[in-house]
């Protein structure tokens, strides 16, 4: 009987391969769709969980509150994680980790490494970072200790042992390798090539609050409960520590404990990698259930559309005393064969399409995972379901009917089931219109903000790494930067305008009731505002004679910080921009402002605007930013580069545009603008696919009635008309409905920005007439081709 079925199945498909091909082609796509969108979400929900400890890994997030303004940020300063110890009997250990950027050699090779991660000594205790070679315990427990990943090991040493070898850290000085570890895993929050011991940097030999530039995480004890420690360390800083700060009036310095496992999809702190984002993955399985609702009504509609034909068969089966179960199986069964087929089809697309797939999502999926155990079990599970959902309808009204009906009166839809048939399509069509309206929300915001004004030139700004053999002799280094032609202007700073994540404290006055103000600090030399273009407000910009407050003599008791704060801080301070010129205020030492500038973006569009001084500083710069004049923008590169080995010839020549470092900071955006605009594309081809089969079936169907119009003198416009309305009617219903839900959806996802696009009436008009000409053209073509035959032919043969 099943090999009865399959075979009858498989003539159907050969009999009709137009239907056939759209029901397979669309089925195809959409589980090639859910499993695509499937590794994705299995990938994001895993990680971090290879962490044996992940349940009682926890990261310290400090929360500031000033004058009611609350702020939380993923740093901390080098005291958070010691001084939580030590007061906590329920926390185990912690490690701080800051990642840097090093030149990193051994003999004649010599690379510049962007993942070195400093950690403290529990580090490889505390997470499952698995060592091949080295203790656990003491791999890290002392200064100029570094443990390299395995491709770094190979990169550096070949088939050698690299244990008790030497690399030079450039400035840094020689580091003893102590182990060799596996590479951090692609579902790891914490990545890296080498982790070098914490104590090898200069701030660990004294605990700071303020100076917050660490990531610090904590383990706790196994029975310890995570509310509790977090209303035991809540009262502790708010009471002991903000009175040893001095903190008063409701402002407070606390710490938020953010479990590793909430990190990735979950906190809204940034960490050393960037995070996910929970909405997303909604909106990936959103999508993925959308696409394949799509195929299975394209099936339904025209498997229920293909039912009278199958009046013969059907009635046949019936006279020979086919029972309704075993009709209604045969229904199952060539449901099942098709699906299978495309099940088959889906698996090779996959495999053929992840390595795109893993472009758009910036994802390392491989196709092992879809051929384990449980993805095989999961598709076959899926398979059957969709064989079921899709053939269930017209399986149950062609099984049901009567044989004297149909011997009859033939077969003829009710107008529940012409209701259900139109309802379908709408459905297909509320889809498709609502994923457009968000592929243009989305595509529009990131428009806005990769063309936003940030307040400074982001422009023909190339940036060069900065290390202690240029340092030593700035000056001269910079002063031939400015001889090279091409060269405009020359600046550098301790990290990117992009983004700033130093955190520090200003005060008004040297009190120590002076509550203070939470600010972001960039340590910048003289040219720095000039160079990016930032308009001043008030005040004039640094000048050489403010190099000599930086006096650092008599153990820097007569150091004076220049210091240029933005339109946040100077309104913070209390001060108009004027007021605040030549106004002291204090960052342990006390400092001049010398300038306001107008606010500028030094973080995401996500977040507000907030306080920033700069400060004078020619020791602590890390970054080079050249700014191009020329129009021959590779001329000049060149010839930056020649002068670079020039003069640091012990450095490769490896250079970056500042807008480059802009892009990064919306990757998340730029990969859900890409997945919606493919996502929307198929779901729009597909429901014209599936409305393309079934006007040509419908037309099929009306080929007397055009013919006995056309004989009545109907024009071509008349029968287009004709055809076509239903068809529109539907969509524009269909429109009507996805419009309310697209701009609700639409506005909540923008409210993670806190600049962001307004949403107009042209983003719908533009989505509702692209669907009706799309819907028209699909339509129109079988109502025209129907229009133009020959009336005579057509009720001839009818």
């Amino acid at each position: 009987m099943i090999k009865s079925f399959f075979k009858t199945g498989w003539r159907s498909i050969r009999r009709n391969k137009m239907y056939s091909f759209i029901n397979v082609f669309g089925l195809a796509v959409g589980i090639t769709s859910c499993i695509l969108i499937g590794l994705y979400i299995t990938d994001e929900l895993s990680y971090d969980k290879f962490n044996i400890n992940s349940s009682r890994l926890l990261r310290v997030v400090h929360q500031t509150s000033h004058e009611g303004e609350i702020e939380n940020g993923a740093v901390t300063g080098t005291k958070a994680g010691p001084q939580l110890k030590r007061t906590f009997s329920f926390i185990e250990d912690y490690a701080r980790l800051i990642n840097s950027s090093r030149i990193v050699k051994y003999k004649d090779r010599q690379f510049t490494e962007k993942r070195v991660l400093y950690a403290d000594a529990p580090f490889f205790k505390m997470f499952s970072f698995n060592l091949i070679e080295g203790n656990p315990a003491t791999v890290l427990n002392s200064p100029n200790q570094v443990v390299l990943t395995q491709t770094m090991a190979t990169k550096y040493f070949g088939d050698e042992n690299p244990v008790g070898k030497t690399l030079n850290f450039g400035s840094r000085g020689d580091y003893i390798v102590t182990g060799v570890c596996k590479d951090a895993p692609g579902n790891s929050q914490i990545r890296f090539d080498f982790v070098a011991s914490f104590t090898s940097l200069p701030v660990s030999k004294t605990e700071e609050w303020w100076t917050q530039n660490y990531i610090t995480y904590t383990l706790l004890n196994k029975e310890t409960n995570i509310a509790s420690a977090q209303k035991q360390i809540d009262s502790y800083m708010r009471t002991s520590i903000s009175a040893e700060l001095k903190m008063t009036g409701g402002d407070y310095l606390t710490y938020v404990l953010e479990p590793l496992l909430s990190v990735h999809l979950h906190s809204a702190n940034g960490g050393l990698e960037p995070n996910g984002n929970i909405n997303y993955v909604y909106i990936m399985f959103a999508i993925g259930l959308l696409i394949l609702i799509i195929a299975c009504i394209n099936y339904t509609n025209l498997a229920t559309a293909q039912s009278a034909t199958r009046l013969g068969e059907i009635g046949m089966r019936k006279v020979m005393g086919a029972r309704r179960g075993q009709l209604f199986l045969q229904f199952v069964g060539e449901s099942g064969l098709i699906t299978f087929i495309a099940l088959v089809l889906a698996l090779v697309a996959s495999t053929s399409l992840l390595p795109i797939f893993n472009n758009i999502t910036g994802k390392a999926l491989t196709t092992s995972v879809l051929f384990a155990p449980l993805p095989i079990l999961a598709m076959l599970l899926l398979s059957v379901l969709v064989s079921f959902i899709a053939c269930a309808y017209p399986a149950f009204i062609l099984s049901g009917m009567g044989l004297s009906k149909i011997l009859k009166t033939g077969f003829s839809f009710s107008k529940s089931g012409n209701g259900l048939r139109k309802t379908l399509i709408v459905a297909q069509f509320v889809i498709s219109v609502f994923l457009i309206i968000a592929t243009i929300v989305v595509q529009r915001q990131l428009h806005f903000m990769q063309n936003k004004d940030l307040g400074y030139d982001k422009e023909h700004l190339l940036v060069l790494p900065l290390d202690n053999s240029s340092l030593n002799n700035y000056e001269g280094y910079k002063a031939g930067l400015k001889l090279v032609p091409g060269v405009q202007s020359v600046t550098s700073a301790y990290e990117t305008p992009t983004y700033i994540g130093w955190g520090d404290m200003i005060k008004k006055t040297s009190e120590s009731t002076d509550k203070g103000i939470s600010v972001n600090a960039l340590p910048v030399d003289m040219d720095f505002v000039n160079t990016l273009k930032i308009p001043i407000v008030a005040g004039s910009n640094f000048t050489r004679a403010d190099l000599a407050l930086l006096d650092t003599s008599n153990g820097g008791k007569n150091y004076r910080y220049p210091f240029i704060i933005n339109e946040s801080l100077c309104k913070q301070l209390g001060y108009s921009p004027e007021e605040a010129i030549n106004k002291t205020i204090y960052k342990n030492n006390p400092g001049i402002i010398k300038a306001v500038v107008k606010d500028f973006h030094f973080t995401s569009l996500h977040e507000t605007i907030k306080p920033l001084a700069l400060f004078l500083n020619n020791e602590m710069l890390y970054s080079t930013f050249i700014r191009i004049g020329s129009p021959d923008v590779t001329a000049t590169v060149d010839k930056i580069g020649a002068y670079w080995k020039q003069r640091v010839p012990s450095r490769p020549f490896e250079y970056h545009f500042l807008d480059e470092d802009y892009n990064k900071l919306y990757i998340a955006e730029q990969k859900t603008a890409s997945i919606f605009s493919l996502f929307a594309a198929i779901a729009l081809i597909l429901a014209c696919l599936g409305l393309f089969g079934l006007a040509a079936f419908t037309t099929l169907q009306r080929t007397k009635e055009i013919g006995v119009r056309k004989v009545l003198g109907a024009s071509i416009s008349n029968i287009v008309n004709l055809l076509c309305r239903e068809f529109l009617q539907l969509v524009i219903i269909a429109f009507v409905i996805a419009t309310p839900i697209a701009w609700i959806t639409s506005n909540k996802w923008l409210q993670d920005f806190a600049y962001r696009i307004s949403i107009g009436w042209v983003i719908f008009a533009a989505a509702g007439i692209a669907v009706l000409l799309i819907t028209l053209l699909t339509v129109g073509y079988h109502a025209i081709k129907a229009a133009l035959s020959n009336p005579v032919k057509s009720l001839r043969t009818e």
